[in-house]
């Protein structure tokens, strides 16, 4: 006869209780079936957890990708538009559906709680009712104003897939978890960046072209164009990285300039996702300015391309909870751990290695400090009033003298 430690179907009476408190290992869950955002029970292999956040990811991604079936001209990129192979992207939005009500039926049977498997199984049928794989997609699509939904998905599919595979294998910090403190804020950020690309990259290369144009000399940029693109990519990576070198620099030296980047160094806890915590004003400032070398120069569309690809995979990747130091390029290219004392919450380690891609222009004006062993903690070093949620933080540079009560009053906003 089979015996079950875990409840296997829905009790009798399900309360709902939203202010349980934060999940710990050693608590003793709850002996009923319930529903809450927060949750005693145990997170690992065998307890639900881990096929409700699957589920609830795959029905996120699930209804995502219906929804721009539904408007793909309001909810995807024109130039991704042509590229995707619809009979395939059909036959993984199906197995992504099924996938995530079984797992959720996973975490229901297995899990006391059962907010996470109900929430998978909730947006899987949700997507399904809509239609599913098979929304027909109708009518001639023109380019305009959108949002780019595809563009996040796409994003979210292969960094988590990536970088949380490499963080769990790799891990500086083994003992940090997926879902740190400050998780959601860091997410919302990234959500809104992928989300806003058309009017991000309209702010960063309209100025250059409307402002610069005349420093365009047409000579300049027919030989510089001409150049090998290998080049080109070199060329545009140096350039690039010296004007963001100075931008870098004066946020941090200027005070009303600092307010915005104090937001991106206010993570306490290093990962791929916590590179994505930039202030709009701050993302959109230093890119329209490091971009006006590049247009002015007149580097090939090819090589900003590849320069765009480069930038962010390896801002994505400095950030990244990895033990590598890549000891032999640790004085040629940025690394993690060249990184990572930038944002170290240490006297020493203040005001340095402001580079993205190379250390050299740290090395030539000072700023270079890269000691063999990684920071002990992360974060800003005075006493931080930078609050936790991106609504908190987009308004805190604004404000004339921010009020270490706010930050205290929604400090447990974000706690995973």
């Amino acid at each position: 006869m089979l015996r079950f430690s875990r409840p296997l179907l829905l009790a009798r009476h399900l309360t709902f209780r939203p202010h349980m408190t934060t999940p710990t290992e050693g608590d003793t869950p709850p002996g009923y079936a319930h529903i809450s955002w927060r949750s005693s029970e145990p997170t690992r292999f065998g307890f639900g957890w881990i096929s409700g956040v699957f589920a609830v990811g795959l029905g996120l991604l699930g209804l995502g990708a219906v929804l721009c079936f539904y408007f793909p001209q309001w909810l995807t990129m024109p130039e991704l538009r042509r590229l995707y192979p619809l009979p395939i992207i059909r036959a993984i939005l199906h197995i992504v559906l099924v996938a995530a009500f079984l797992l959720g039926t996973i975490s229901v049977c297995l899990r006391y709680n059962k907010a996470l498997g109900l929430t998978g199984i909730g947006l899987s049928l949700t997507a399904a009712l809509l239609g599913g794989s098979q929304v027909a997609v109708e009518g001639e699509l023109a380019e305009g104003p959108f949002l780019g939904l595809d563009w996040f998905l796409l994003n979210m599919i292969v960094y988590s897939a990536v970088y949380v595979s490499l963080e769990r294998v790799f891990a500086l910090h083994p003992e940090q978890p997926i879902f740190r403190k400050g998780w959601r804020t860091d997410l919302t950020y990234f959500f809104l960046n992928t989300l806003l690309i058309q009017v991000t990259s309209l702010l960063t290369l309209q100025p250059a072209m409307v402002l610069f144009d005349w420093a365009r000399h047409p000579g300049l940029a027919s030989w510089m164009s001409s150049l090998p693109l290998a080049v080109q990519v070199l060329a545009v990576l140096l350039v690039a990285d010296f004007t963001q070198y100075w931008v870098h620099r004066a946020f941090h030296a200027i005070p009303w300039l600092w307010k915005f980047h104090a937001i991106h160094h206010s993570a306490e806890a290093m990962d791929w996702l916590a590179g994505s915590r930039l202030h709009l004003v701050d993302a959109v400032v230093t890119r329209a300015l490091t971009y006006v070398p590049i247009y002015v120069l007149g580097f090939s569309q090819t090589a900003i391309i590849i320069y765009v690809v480069v930038v962010v995979v390896q801002a994505t990747f400095i950030h990244a909870n990895v033990r590598w130091q890549f000891r032999p390029l640790r004085w040629l290219v940025a690394t993690p751990a060249f990184h990572h004392w930038h944002h170290g919450a240490e006297a020493q380690a203040v005001d340095k290695n402001f580079a993205v891609h190379t250390p050299i222009w740290d090395k030539l004006f000072g700023t270079f400090y890269l000691p063999d062993r990684w920071p002990a903690a992360y974060g800003l070093c005075e006493r931080s009033d930078v609050p936790l949620g991106w609504l908190w933080q987009f308004i805190f540079p604004f404000r004339r003298r921010p009020r270490q009560a706010i930050a205290s009053a929604i400090a447990s906003h974000d706690t995973p």
